[in-house]
């Protein structure tokens, strides 16, 4: 018997867990579009990084290839050689740092490569040249972030040092916002003033500088447009939430993440018998509930405890007692529910909505945290 692929499911037949993931191809075809055409010409980078937010990387990437994308981004080297091996043809940018016994796998799998130092793009020179081949690279300039990247205040001579290498393709620079999607701009206008003054370098050259330049990330697009130039590097934009509360919608996305359970068990709790580890919740009164079967071994945060609230029947429901690492307890009050009934997580069903924000809010996190910490083991079903 074979194995079941728990993160790539594309048909219902084949789940087996009761709690799944279901990404809405079209929806994320729709974003696809709608963020091309607030940016066109530019090219598109769709960033997979963590399992494409959560949506599943190899499906997303492959989906993404289908529609024309130019580039794909991830974060590290293991994300890119998995697409690889999963017959992604498209150029992918790995934006993490690099390290030096790294280099030889990113020359082997055709993957791009970030050199954020001079001492970077010496051992990336130094690898492609042993190995007689030539590295394709992306210089990263740091212009407020302070991970990785080149200060822009030295950035001088490393754009010196990459216009000697032999071995290694300069085909981009880029850098990247640490406030774009805030209301307060001040300090994104600041890191592209920055990033401008860096690629004056080439004019004062006389040399050309490569060919794509790219900045913007999701809060750009929709509120810097002047930050667009030659790429751009949607995030969770293209999986449609925005990045912030108070950043100008421009773009109009919708989310393709729905989140589902079922109902497994049926119970009335009494006064006097406390719900879950801890004991941290009792009823004073008589009250039906079900048991489903998710927790924060799912990503389902157990910091939402007695915040949380779920979809059943068309009703939302608090969920009560601690989350438990695979289990959580709703209180349904008077009303009926039936095992095998839909318990909606994120989306939307029978008129209730259940959004991204609002478990970030219940956790006291950010939307891409809970996205980005949907577990593995969560099947992913793909319907367009």
């Amino acid at each position: 018997m074979q194995p079941i692929n728990h993160a790539t499911i594309s048909t219902s037949t084949d789940v087996i867990r009761p709690t799944l993931v279901e990404v809405n191809l079209s929806r994320l075809r729709e974003n696809f579009t709608a963020i091309k055409q607030q940016v066109t010409p530019a090219r598109m980078m769709p960033i997979l990084k963590a399992n494409a937010y959560g949506h599943g990387l190899v499906r997303v990437a492959q989906f993404f290839q289908e529609l024309g994308a130019d580039y794909i981004g991830v974060a590290v080297l293991e994300e890119g050689i998995l697409l690889r091996e999963s017959g992604i043809t498209i150029p992918i940018l790995v934006l993490g740092g690099v390290l030096g016994n790294q280099i030889p796998h990113f020359l082997n799998f055709d993957l791009t490569i970030t050199a954020s130092s001079i001492t970077k793009l010496q051992a990336i020179e130094s690898a492609a040249h042993e190995l007689g081949m030539r590295a394709k690279v992306h210089l990263k300039i740091d212009t407020g972030m302070e991970r990785i990247g080149v200060h822009y205040y030295s950035a001088e001579g490393f754009l010196t040092e990459s216009l000697r290498c032999s071995h290694v393709c300069i085909e981009g620079i880029y850098t990247h916002f640490a406030n774009a999607e805030n209301a307060d701009l001040s300090h994104a206008r600041q890191q592209l003033e920055r990033f401008e003054s860096v690629l004056s370098f080439y004019e004062k050259r006389a040399v050309e500088r490569p060919p794509l330049v790219h900045a913007a990330n999701s809060g750009a697009i929709l509120q810097l447009r002047e930050a667009t130039f030659d790429m751009v590097r949607p995030g969770i934009l293209l999986y449609g939430v925005y990045p912030s509360k108070e950043v100008q919608r421009t773009v109009n996305v919708k989310p393709a993440l729905t989140w589902k359970s079922r109902v497994v068990y049926f119970k009335v709790i009494t006064p006097g018998h406390p719900v879950g580890y801890g004991s941290t919740w009792q009823t004073d009164h008589n009250t039906r509930a079900v048991t489903v079967p998710v927790g924060y071994g799912d990503g389902y945060f157990r910091s939402m405890s007695h915040k949380a609230y779920v979809g059943i029947r068309g009703k939302r429901y608090p969920v009560v007692g601690s989350i438990s690492m695979d289990q959580i307890v709703v209180d349904i009050g008077a009303d009926s529910a039936y095992n095998n009934d839909d318990v909606l997580l994120i989306g939307e069903q029978d008129g209730v909505p259940i959004r991204v924000e609002d478990l970030a809010e219940w956790a006291g996190t950010i939307p891409y945290e809970i996205l980005t910490n949907i577990n593995t083991r969560v099947p992913r079903l793909y319907v367009d």
